[in-house]
């Protein structure tokens, strides 16, 4: 539950970043929002995005990867269906906020991970 809670967080924060950065055509709210927002994607991610990989694999294949951006284009896209006072302007827009949020959520998680203690063998 606390690396659900963690993670929701760190999310949450790269999301309000991410809105800030694209001012223009990312809009929330609140950061309340930027929290659902958080754990929708958290839900999206975990539920929805594995069986659209999997029906998709052929295209993905042929595209060489590419096709996962649509993919992350789409996730994007049904949580701001779902989230109220979330809204992102275009498909290029919910493709720079999903790259944004992946980044800013890797470069926090490892600080995080670089500045805890080794634990002791």
């Amino acid at each position: 539950m606390i690396r659900f809670l963690s993670k929701t967080l760190i999310t949450s924060v790269a999301v309000l970043a991410a809105a800030f950065l694209l001012s223009d055509s990312v809009h929330i709210d609140s950061t309340l929002t930027a929290i659902f927002v958080a754990v929708v994607l958290g839900l999206l991610n975990n539920f929805i995005k594995p069986i659209l990989i999997i029906l998709t694999i052929p295209i993905t294949l042929f595209t060489l990867g590419l096709f996962l951006l649509f993919i992350n284009i789409l996730i994007i896209e049904l949580a701001t269906d779902i989230v109220p006072h979330f809204k992102v302007d275009s498909w290029f827009s919910a493709l720079l906020f999903s790259l944004i949020v992946s980044l800013i959520t890797s470069l926090i998680e490892r600080l995080i991970k670089n500045n805890q203690p080794e634990k002791n063998r």
